[in-house]
C-alpha cells in the first residue's frame, strides 16, 4: 500500500492588503473538502493549500470570491 503525498498549489489572489483579508481567504479555503493547510504570502499575492487530491481551480475561485477577493488565473 502507498502512501499518498499531499498535493501542493499555488494561487495568485487580488485585493489582499492586510491580516483581515488573509483570514478570510484562509478561512474560505480551509473550508473545501480535503485542505489540510492555507498559507498566505500578502506580499506576493498567493494562496499556497495543501490537500489531500487536486483542487478544481473553480471550487478555489468560488472560496476566494465568497471572501471577497479574486483568483488571478489558474495555478501559479
Amino acid at each position: 500500500m502507498t502512501e499518498q503525498r499531499p498535493v501542493v498549489q499555488t494561487f495568485t489572489v487580488t485585493g489582499m492588503t492586510c491580516e483581515h483579508c488573509v483570514r478570510a481567504v484562509t478561512e474560505e479555503l480551509s473550508a473545501l473538502p480535503g485542505v489540510d493547510e492555507v498559507r498566505i504570502d500578502l506580499s506576493r499575492g498567493t494562496a499556497t493549500v495543501t490537500s489531500a487530491a487536486r483542487l478544481p481551480v473553480e471550487s478555489v475561485r468560488a472560496a476566494v470570491d465568497e471572501a471577497g477577493y479574486e483568483l488571478v488565473g489558474g495555478v501559479a
